[in-house]
């Protein structure tokens, strides 16, 4: 692992996000699936499981049955004929995941979402989905979690029977986002990480709908910097995360969008929380980062954790 390369990766996300979006004008890339689902169950680790959770909750919301599981659990759906595994794994090598193949129903359809078409996942389904996220020198998930929030998309729209074209907008108005972050860092950044590298780390909030945001937001802290770090959803924080707020030097990055929001204002403004707001205003913050096309939901969630990564790179560099 590598924060130079990692911040490398970073910089790339933009033009990886075009290639993506010209992949998904060329064809749907879920077309060799060789059934309907009617049940369709996401496995997969860490940030594929993150991405999994939204994807899955997305699909219940379209009268999908659907389920996102951590491909460790020995609790796995028994769903056989009529069901659409998607093991999930960037690397095609998580051994969890690998092994989560033999306890998969055996009248199930497995397909491989994986960032590595030769790897032995790809060997052991059925199908192969390509991320088309390119090489990750700085050996961090970060555009192969973003173009696995896409291909789900992308799933979502085929099970629906949807065309693709305005999925491909979404991306190419993400990798228009994320290159205004990336072009303007330097107006916003150090500030966003003084207010965040908090004595007891920092928090993440986002709406349920893009709870992956939060999720992996935290992971990146964590992963690269080793900074402490929890993610949350936003209506759920004022049941489990809230306490924090009163006896430590609590520091909250929240991604715009929740309905709930006044939960957390009820505690952040009367204890003087420092509070950073991406892609939208909350009332309080100490700084809000903005970026276009941020007043659609799914922008956000393909391009909000880049703040996030960026902090983590920056934290990284800085040892």
């Amino acid at each position: 692992m590598s924060p130079d390369l990692f911040l490398a990766d970073l910089q790339r996300k933009p033009e990886a996000l075009r290639a993506l979006a010209a992949l998904l004008r060329a064809g749907d890339p879920w077309a060799d699936l060789p059934l309907v689902p009617e049940r369709v169950v996401l496995i997969g680790m860490g940030s594929s499981t993150y991405a999994a959770g939204v994807a899955a909750a997305r699909l219940r919301a379209r009268g999908v049955v659907a389920v996102a599981e951590r491909a460790s659990s020995d609790l796995l759906p028994a769903w056989g004929a009529g069901t659409l595994v998607v093991a999930i794994s960037a690397s095609g090598g998580s051994v969890e995941t690998l092994d989560a193949l033999r306890r998969v129903h055996p009248e199930a359809t497995v397909v491989a979402l994986t960032n590595t078409v030769d790897s032995e996942l790809a060997a052991r389904c059925s199908v192969v989905v390509d991320l088309a996220a390119g090489v990750e020198e700085g050996g961090v998930a970060c555009r192969s979690f973003q173009h696995t929030l896409v291909l789900l998309l992308a799933l979502e729209a085929h099970l629906a029977g949807a065309p693709l074209a305005p999925l491909v907008e979404t991306v190419l108005a993400t990798a228009t986002a994320s290159e205004h972050l990336l072009g303007t860092r330097d107006e916003w950044l150090p500030e966003v990480c003084d207010l965040l590298d908090g004595p007891a780390g920092a928090h993440v909030v986002a709406p349920a709908r893009r709870l992956a945001s939060a999720q992996q937001a935290a992971l990146m802290l964590r992963e690269g910097p080793r900074r402490a770090a929890v993610g949350c959803e936003a209506g759920d924080w004022a049941h489990v995360d809230v306490y924090l707020t009163k006896n430590t030097d609590y520091r909250l990055l929240s991604f715009a969008g929740s309905s709930w929001d006044a939960g957390i204002l009820e505690w952040t403004l009367p204890r003087s929380t420092t509070v950073v707001s991406v892609g939208g205003a909350l009332e309080g913050a100490a700084h809000t980062v903005r970026y276009p096309g941020d007043d659609d939901d799914d922008v956000r969630l393909l391009t909000e954790v880049l703040v996030a990564e960026l902090v983590a790179a920056r934290l990284w560099l800085a040892g």
